[in-house]
Order: structure tokens, then C-alpha cells, then sequence
């Protein structure tokens, strides 16, 4: 793997995390990835569902789908309270514990952009009590507006409704010594993996044994990404999305972790073993893992009726659904095992 191949990955993975993209809310992060296949060569389809699909080539049709998601964690206005404050409902996993104190905006149906922090209520130390006590939930939280709005009605004139999207600051950062810090890198740091082998293909003129298909999905953190856009020939669904870093696993943020079992079951047993096999062949730094709460969109595709072998690799991430971390050295090793695997 080149150096410059990890420089592609790293600044395509920092412009796309600038782009809000909660599941639901993904039309300008696909604009950018529809833009940035057809700049390396290839001709990418927007599916039904909002999707990328884009065909790699190959001369097999024993087809290998790679996935990864664009789509992030977000919430979605439910309630305008009566001082003028949002009360929200979330959009995937979002807890709300590690959001307190996060910098959002709001974006209304007239795509205005209106921002604000979330909150607990009542959220001055100096006044509150009970601040130590107040339960971090949904009910007890709001997004505070950056906006001189009291009332229900000061805050429908800016042009907010139930239903309105709301957006989280990524706080993308890249240490001196190689580690990824930022909200979302589930699942975009996999997504900028993907365009960089994408890339890889093109620069070195390689015409891969397999056909090779790359679906961006865009509904994996509410379960159902993966469950459509499967060609006929798919055979293998590989999944790349964070590989889990934490207690009882042997994963961290260097290494590709490629899973065995989630929460959902066990992944193909024969195609974890041709993993395990391309990864000592190509010497990448890996992990085997059971992730104890999990779910793929290669699962999704499995869940929908499809006869395919499945597995789920990523590069390990830290603080999962919170304030993410990985590593360079990560994404080396799971484009390693890429090029492993694939060819």
C-alpha cells in the first residue's frame, strides 16, 4: 500500500465527515459520493432508496458486494416546547449521555440552518440543584437555540417543525501521530476505505478476479440498509464498518477486526476463515472479535431472503457512537486485508 493511497482515504474521509448525513438526511454526503466515483472513472447509480451502487469490474461473476454506510447517528425534532426549546427524538443509536453539551444545528424543511447546543434542562450548575441528579435522557434534554426565541410560536416563526432534521458537530481531528479522532467515523472512515481500493483498482490498472460491487448504503443505523440492491450474482456480502474496541476484546484502534459473531448471530464460518487466512497472508495487523451489541448491513442482507455468504471486517474505533477514535495504522491494515482477500 502506497502512502498516498492513505492520504486519498484520510482527506476523502475528513471532507465527507463535513457533510451532515444523518440516516434519513443523506442526499448531500451521496452527491459528494456519486461526484467523487464518477471523478476516479466509474459510473455510480443513486438507488431507490438514496443509495451509491457503483460496479468495479472484475471477470468472475462468483460477485463479491462490498458495503459500508454514509449514514450517522442524528436526532429529529419531535416536540417545540413552550419556552422555544427543542425537545428531540433520536435518529439511530444516539445517547444522549455522551451528547450533552454538543454543538448541533437544525435544519428546516426550507433548508434553513438554524444551530443551538444540546442540553439538559435547566443546565446552569450555579442554579440547578440537582444537576449531578438530572437523568441524561431524551425527556429531560433539549437543544437550546442560538437564537433570541422564548416561546412556541417565536420558534415556528424561524421556520422549525416536528420532523426537522438535527445535525451534530463531527469535530474532526487528525493527530501528528496518526489518530482519527471525530464523531461518525462509523461508518465514513470504511466509506473513504472503500473509495481509496476504489482508487487503488483504477491507478494501479487492475482487473480484480471477482466482480467486485460497492454499495453506500444510507438506512444501517435503523437496520435496514443492506437489505436491498443485491445483484444476482452476489455470492459474498463483506461488510466494512468500525471494527469494536473495548473490554473483553482483542481489536484496538491500529488493528482491522474482523468478527465472528455480533448480537445477531455468527458470521459465515468458511469466508471469517478466508479472512484470517488473507490477513496473516498479507501480514496485516489483525483481531478476531465477538461484538457483544452489533448489527450489519450484511446481516440486513441476509434478514431480507438473500443466499449469500457474509462477513463484517472494519478498522478498529474506540468510544462507538460517542466521540469516535481510530488510527492511520487501522486503515493501512484493513486495506491490507482488502487487497488480501480480494485480490
Amino acid at each position: 500500500m502506497k502512502q498516498e493511497d492513505i492520504e486519498y482515504i484520510i482527506e476523502k474521509t475528513k471532507k465527507l465527515l463535513a457533510v451532515d448525513s444523518p440516516t434519513g438526511y443523506t442526499q448531500n454526503a451521496v452527491d459528494f459520493l456519486m461526484a467523487e466515483y464518477t471523478a476516479l472513472g466509474y459510473e455510480p447509480v443513486r438507488t431507490k432508496k438514496g443509495g451509491v451502487f457503483v460496479e468495479l469490474g472484475g471477470k468472475r461473476n462468483d460477485a463479491v458486494l462490498l458495503e459500508a454506510h454514509t449514514d450517522t447517528l442524528g436526532a429529529m425534532v419531535c416536540e417545540i416546547l413552550s419556552n422555544g426549546r427543542l425537545r428531540l427524538s433520536p435518529l439511530g443509536g444516539l445517547n444522549p449521555n455522551n451528547a450533552e453539551a454538543e454543538n448541533c444545528h437544525v435544519i428546516t424543511r426550507s433548508g434553513k440552518r438554524i444551530e443551538g447546543t444540546f442540553q439538559i434542562q435547566n443546565a446552569s450548575v450555579h442554579v440547578n440543584d440537582d444537576y449531578d441528579g438530572v437523568k441524561r435522557d431524551f425527556g429531560h434534554m433539549e437543544v437550546v437555540l442560538d437564537a433570541p426565541v422564548f416561546s412556541r410560536e417565536e420558534t415556528e416563526q424561524l421556520g422549525i417543525l416536528p420532523g426537522d432534521i438535527v445535525c451534530f458537530e463531527p469535530r474532526t481531528r487528525i493527530t501528528e501521530n496518526g489518530y482519527i479522532k471525530s464523531r461518525f467515523l462509523d461508518d465514513k472512515l470504511s466509506v473513504g476505505i472503500l473509495l481509496g481500493y476504489a482508487r487503488y483498482l483504477k491507478e494501479e490498472q487492475i482487473v480484480p478476479e471477482r466482480k467486485i460491487y460497492q454499495h453506500i448504503t444510507v438506512y444501517e443505523e435503523v437496520g435496514h440498509g443492506g437489505s436491498a440492491s443485491i445483484p444476482a450474482d452476489v455470492s459474498d456480502i463483506l461488510c466494512v464498518d468500525m471494527g469494536c474496541v473495548g473490554e473483553g476484546l482483542s481489536c484496538d484502534e491500529r488493528k482491522v477486526s474482523i468478527c465472528a459473531k455480533d448480537s445477531r448471530g455468527p458470521y459465515s464460518y468458511e469466508m471469517v476463515g478466508e479472512l484470517i487466512e488473507a490477513a496473516r497472508r498479507v501480514k496485516a495487523d489483525f483481531a478476531v472479535d465477538v461484538y457483544p451489541h452489533y448489527g450489519s448491513d450484511a446481516e440486513a442482507g441476509l434478514a431480507a431472503g438473500n443466499d449469500v455468504r457474509h462477513a463484517l471486517i472494519g478498522a478498529g474505533v474506540y468510544a462507538s457512537h460517542g466521540y469516535e477514535r481510530s488510527h492511520v495504522d487501522g486503515v493501512r491494515n484493513t486495506f491490507l486485508l482488502l487487497q488480501g482477500y480480494l485480490g
